[in-house]
């Protein structure tokens, strides 16, 4: 296993430690730096895997499994909180399971589908939201009375339902040209 990789399970394995910080109270700090970190991973399993020459189909299974595991948790955690409304991260938790059945059918016809560049961008959007969902719209509370962080998290839930339709309508060409 790559280096690429391990940092791709890193991220998975912190995932239930964000889940028991998340439920303490007194460590939702801890856990908003716990998830901080597991996304930046993101960033990081990539840098590597490209600099090392590490891509691999495993990693391309694995590091969007990951943020859609990250992700997921984060809101389902704040659902329960009452943090945000269960209807965002059904949004959000639904186009991430859609687009999993589609990587899956690509793989059983011998196709890796990577993340597109919205994706990434959803990605940013949905760990920006979930950040300033944490930290209670703190500092933009200190400069306007506008829930920025809720706005991030409208924002996400778009973006998120754009690059979905976006990445079905070009993987599904793809897929189609392929079983013909």
């Amino acid at each position: 296993m790559n280096l690429a990789n391990k940092i791709t399970l890193a991220r998975i394995a912190l995932i239930p430690l964000f889940i028991i910080c998340f439920l303490n109270q007194q460590s939702v700090m801890i856990a908003l730096i716990i998830f901080a970190v597991a996304a930046g991973t993101d960033k990081l399993d990539g840098y590597v895997a490209r600099k090392y020459n590490q891509i691999t189909n495993l990693g391309k299974l694995l590091d969007p499994l990951a943020d859609k595991l990250l992700i997921a948790v984060a809101l389902i955690m704040m659902v329960q909180e009452n943090m945000i409304s269960s209807w965002i991260a059904v949004i959000i938790i639904g186009r991430e399971i859609v687009i999993t059945a589609l990587r899956m059918v690509a793989t059983e016809q011998g196709i890796a589908l990577a993340a597109d560049r919205y994706g990434k961008i959803k990605m940013v959007l949905q760990v920006g939201a979930i950040v300033a969902i944490m930290l209670n719209n703190y500092p933009f509370q200190l400069l306007t009375d506008i829930r920025v962080d809720v706005a991030l998290l409208w924002l996400a839930a778009g973006v998120t339902l754009l690059s979905g339709m976006n990445y079905i309508i070009v993987n599904y060409k793809l897929l189609r040209k392929r079983s013909e």
